[in-house]
């Protein structure tokens, strides 16, 4: 047994296993969403906000991770937890806020509202409200890709509940199938609504859903951000190269209900708790400390500018106005002229 003398003291630190500015951006990135959607909150209580609200709180190192490993011209589909992933996208918040005030100023000219939320320029296709809906979509816009020959690929988000429909498994078979580059991103916190997963299949492991079909697939603790980048990449390397599709089942939890009318009283208090000694942010904040890539200064100065930020999007969309009513009509077809089609 070796001496008090000598023990080696410990390094300061070791190497940080990402950059410097990979983790300044999951930092900043989820706790931009994680403020932004607070004060939604917030402004739905207040009535400022209507409809239906789903909240992206706790789950934010899904979308930070799945960002820092894809690349540029990548494209992104989701359901209608989806204020989170444009803001993360580098969207502008102001407009993202004015969409769930319902104003003309917003990413989808107030049309949309929370669920319904499209970023053309980052190549978000949505926001979708129809459970699983958004699957067999990000499988095509995958193919459109393939079909291409570019090296871009489709990042599908879904969540636990969707992966019971009868389109997530017809989705998985094509992409499989044509080896078209889609990462099927499940993001499993627990819950369809109110249901736990233990109680909707005998399949509770949701990696596994993958085996059918003879996909590779990985269960993540998308608690670690480190983990899902991890995740996508490989999984991205695989899509670039033309072998085809990976399901990631992203193990995450969000602190509040479904949607803003869910109390969540099939949670415990205890349970919540628990994941909350292992918040996302909390997490990555402590590994930029330990590696020397981040001060409480600068997280302070983060925290600052955050706060202005989503202020600021909030006086846009006060400030902004309704869409007139006239506007009900545009958008709801395309004319499309094909040289080879007479009418």
């Amino acid at each position: 047994m070796a001496t008090a003398k000598e023990k080696k003291t410990p390094t300061a630190t070791t190497k940080a296993p990402f950059s410097k500015n990979t983790y300044k951006f999951w930092f900043e990135s989820m706790l931009l969403m994680r403020r932004f959607e607070e004060k939604s909150g917030q402004l739905y209580g207040q009535q400022k906000i209507k409809g239906f609200c789903h909240l992206y709180i706790g789950q934010e190192a899904c979308v930070a991770g799945a960002i820092s490993a894809a690349k540029l011209g990548d494209s992104y589909i989701t359901a209608y937890r989806d204020h989170a992933l444009p803001l993360a996208l580098g969207s502008d918040p102001n407009t993202i806020m004015a969409e769930l005030y319902g104003k003309e100023t917003g990413i989808s000219k107030g049309k949309g509202g929370s669920m319904h939320m499209f970023d053309k320029d980052r190549k978000f296709f949505g926001g979708h409200g129809i459970v699983g809906g958004q699957i067999p979509l990000g499988v095509g816009i995958a193919f459109a890709e393939k079909y291409n020959k570019t090296d871009k690929l489709c990042i599908t988000f879904m969540g636990d509940g969707a992966v019971r429909q009868g389109a997530f498994h017809e989705s998985l078979n094509l992409a499989m199938h044509y080896k078209i580059p889609v990462i099927f991103a499940i993001e499993n916190n627990g819950y369809a609504m109110g249901t736990s997963v233990q109680r909707t299949s005998n399949v509770t492991n949701l990696a596994n859903l993958a085996d059918a079909y003879e996909m590779p697939s990985e269960s993540v603790d998308a608690m670690k951000v480190e983990e899902v980048h991890s995740a996508v990449s490989k999984a991205a390397v695989r899509a670039r190269k033309g072998d085809g599709p990976t399901l990631l089942e992203f193990r995450t939890y969000r602190y509040k209900g479904h949607s803003m009318s869910d109390p969540a009283k099939y949670r415990t208090k205890e349970e919540v708790e628990t994941y909350k000694r292992r918040d996302p942010i909390e997490q990555v904040k402590l590994s930029m400390l330990k590696y020397k890539v981040g001060t409480e200064k600068y997280f302070q100065e983060i925290e600052a500018k955050v706060k202005e930020q989503v202020l600021n999007s909030v006086k846009f969309a006060e400030e902004s106005k309704f869409p007139d009513p006239e506007e009900i009509y545009k958008d709801v077809y395309v004319q499309q002229d094909y040289p080879f089609i007479k009418v």
